[in-house]
């Protein structure tokens, strides 16, 4: 992947912020408020102990603290652009105890959305904060990467940025709450609602736009579902 996509595409920034301590930070912060968002989400969406689960764009584990003690041992995995976060996630964020929960080879650097070699169907996943970073190009390369690692019925949540239907994608949008400015050509991003339908065309999923969940930086969620 082109490593002008966004700034966590820039290792080198983001090993020297990990390194300092200051990954949390480096991901966007809000870190117990949005782990338990993601938490709490899912299971009303369903997520039982027992499901193998995907964070997509896992970072330094800001949900998967939470959903590792939540899940079965060894069924929360994870993918991510930059491996000194999940170092950091795995070596600082989790005790002894959770560590024996996830394996480290359950989180893998991976920025082209490659989850074929975990060797697992998922039933449930999410990508938080990932879409809103991406180009469309790229949201289409996910869902297609993605999608034959799913069990049929299999849901895969993201969150995005949302342009209203009749306003040009390429004039700039304020969110509130949380003031963050998007643009339809460069990161952070906001979509259209036909943007994901788009996106989405001819691949196995059906898509349902939840919309608001209670994001603090009013990022809406979307449904793929696995046909």
């Amino acid at each position: 992947m082109n490593d002008s996509l966004s700034s966590y595409y820039d290792h080198r920034r983001i090993e020297r912020e990990s390194r300092a301590g200051r990954h949390r930070e480096v991901i966007g912060g809000l870190w117990e408020e949005m782990g338990r968002l993601q938490l709490e989400r899912l299971v009303a969406e369903g997520l039982e102990p027992s499901m193998a689960f995907l964070d997509v764009g896992c970072g330094c584990l800001r949900a998967g603290v939470h959903l590792v003690r939540y899940l079965d041992p060894g069924d929360y995995y994870g993918i991510d652009v930059n491996d000194s976060l999940l170092d950091a996630g795995w070596e600082i964020e989790l005790d002894r105890d959770l560590q024996a929960r996830l394996p480290r080879e359950n989180l893998v650097c991976n920025g082209d959305f490659d989850v074929s070699g975990f060797g697992r169907r998922f039933d449930m996943a999410i990508a938080q904060s990932l879409f809103t970073h991406l180009p469309l190009n790229h949201l289409r390369l996910c869902l297609e990467r993605i999608a034959p690692s799913f069990a049929p019925g299999g849901r895969f949540y993201a969150t995005f940025f949302e342009c209203p239907a009749d306003r040009p994608t390429a004039e700039p949008l304020v969110h509130e709450p949380g003031g963050v400015r998007t643009s339809g050509a460069s990161d952070p991003y906001h979509y259209r609602v036909r943007d994901l339908h788009f996106a989405a065309d001819g691949l196995p999923w059906q898509v349902q736009v939840i919309g608001d969940w209670g994001h603090p930086r009013a990022q809406r969620l979307v449904l793929f579902r696995r046909r």
